[in-house]
């Protein structure tokens, strides 16, 4: 199936209707969001935005209800009061109202999560490492994929809240390679968002896509490119 990815959107509505006219020229089947729906440089008191990014997000679940969107820290932070950069107090009320009914808008609750999975890809904010897995779930488990995702979606900040989570590593930055770092390299893909990267990039099993972040001055930094993958194949490539 051919699947587009929406990443991080901080603030940028504007996202939503580029990926609805790329899905009307049927440049994939469905659509998955990385969410990070909230926060952006210098626009803590900017509340017109925050609505505007959530009233647009709540438009595009109802015209594709079959998207799956994946909580970003920049996300549960509200739902959590967990504070952090770009975090924005003034906007909490309305970040958390705007989550509700989003995700009240779904035919399935289930289809926001922390991670989800196409066939042998698994689509998540920032990363599921190996080491992460196996603090979750007994030894016995770590190969029962549906399971493992299972459990970690039903994880809260405790857990979550931890630079190593799926929310918020950044394996592009570890140090290791990616095989002797990443949940079960050689069955499963990875396509991720979290880290700003100038171009959509794959290393390993790990497809990175944050591509229309900003610098603190507003200057776009990435090549503003949405990602089309095939999840049967793992075939890729990137759309204006």
């Amino acid at each position: 199936m051919k699947v587009l990815v929406i990443p991080d959107i901080h603030l940028k509505p504007w996202m939503f209707e580029r990926a609805s006219e790329l899905l009307k020229e049927n440049a994939a089947k469905r659509a998955v969001c990385l969410m990070d729906l909230a926060d952006d440089w210098n626009q803590q008191l900017n509340l017109s935005l925050y609505m505007q990014t959530f009233e647009a997000a709540i438009h595009f679940s109802e015209v594709y209800p079959d998207t799956l969107w994946c909580y970003g820290n920049h996300d549960v932070c509200y739902l959590w009061n967990q504070r952090e950069s770009g975090f924005s107090g003034f906007a909490l009320p309305s970040v958390n109202e705007g989550l509700r009914k989003l995700k009240s808008s779904l035919p399935d609750a289930k289809q926001m999560a922390f991670i989800h999975r196409i066939d042998d890809v698994i689509f998540l904010h920032g990363g599921l490492t190996a080491e992460f897995v196996r603090l979750s779930v007994e030894e016995k488990d770590y190969h029962k994929i549906d399971m493992v995702l299972g459990v970690i979606n039903g994880f809260g900040p405790l857990m979550m809240w931890e630079e190593d989570s799926p929310i918020w590593f950044r394996p592009q930055y570890c140090g290791r390679s990616i095989y002797e770092t990443m949940y079960k390299p050689k069955k499963l893909l990875q396509v991720v968002g979290h880290t700003p990267m100038w171009k959509i990039t794959r290393a390993d099993n790990l497809i990175s896509c944050d591509v229309f972040s900003t610098d603190r001055d507003g200057k776009p930094f990435g090549t503003q490119e949405f990602l089309v993958i095939d999840t049967k194949t793992w075939e890729w490539y990137g759309v204006k």
